[in-house]
């Protein structure tokens, strides 16, 4: 059975595309009339994707980065309703980093989780299907695919995420990369997350150190190719 937060939470459901779907996450009804979020229970045992990722890593990453983001953001909500409610524009504006900031985290932290399952539960597995169809087209094979990820992680200045993408718009898959907790949403409103990996060093330093390129390789020992089909199956036009 996973494990689970100190906390009551609400599973999330993901594929977001606007800011609307964003502010709809994982939200539960406040008593001050609007909406706050929750920690999300994880699908899998914080040990379970060892040895690619250290139970050490996971329960850090889960308990204290990923509630920190949301208890941020739910603050940072709290003041923006008292702000609007007072007339307070200077307030408003001032409070968009932080929202945009521990929103995103509580945004990409609740995708991060779906895109990593253990080995035995499929972890690993390629993806078959029109998702590995458009993989082909797009990158030339599944290899190339990871060494360009790989390759566009590691050389992200500082932190934030690598992502695959769907671009609707364009009906290709992409590879992008955000800085800091930005959502891929903020590189365009029709790219859909299929699968980000976080490179920010909470994510790996306890057990990689500083080598950024070894986490990078070994996550895909754990990448949950599944999940990234069906929401690729749902979204792909």
């Amino acid at each position: 059975m996973a494990l689970r937060s100190l906390v009551a939470r609400k599973s999330l459901g993901l594929g977001f595309q606007s800011k609307a779907k964003i502010l709809a996450v994982g939200s539960t009804a406040h008593s001050r009339g609007f909406q706050t979020f929750s920690l999300p229970d994880l699908p899998y045992d914080y040990g379970a994707l060892e040895p690619a990722i250290s139970g050490e890593i996971m329960q850090l990453h889960h308990q204290k980065h990923h509630q920190t983001y949301v208890t941020n953001y739910n603050k940072a909500l709290e003041q923006l309703h008292d702000a609007i409610a007072k007339g307070d524009a200077a307030a408003v504006v001032k409070l968009q980093s932080a929202i945009k900031f521990n929103g995103g985290g509580h945004v990409n932290h609740s995708i991060f989780w779906k895109n990593l399952t253990p080995v035995g539960q499929g972890g690993g597995e390629p993806p078959h299907g029109s998702l590995g169809w458009a993989i082909d087209t797009n990158f030339g094979s599944m290899e190339a695919l990871v060494q360009k990820i790989n390759a566009e992680g590691a050389a992200l200045q500082g932190s934030g995420w690598v992502w695959l993408a769907l671009d609707k718009e364009l009906k290709k898959l992409v590879v992008e990369t955000t800085a800091n907790q930005d959502p891929l949403v903020t590189k365009g409103p029709t790219l859909v997350p299929l699968l980000g990996i976080d490179v920010w060093e909470h994510a790996y330093y306890l057990q990689y150190k500083n080598v950024r390129p070894d986490y990078l390789k070994n996550i895909w020992k754990v990448i949950n190719w599944k999940y990234a089909s069906e929401v690729y199956e749902k979204e792909s036009p």
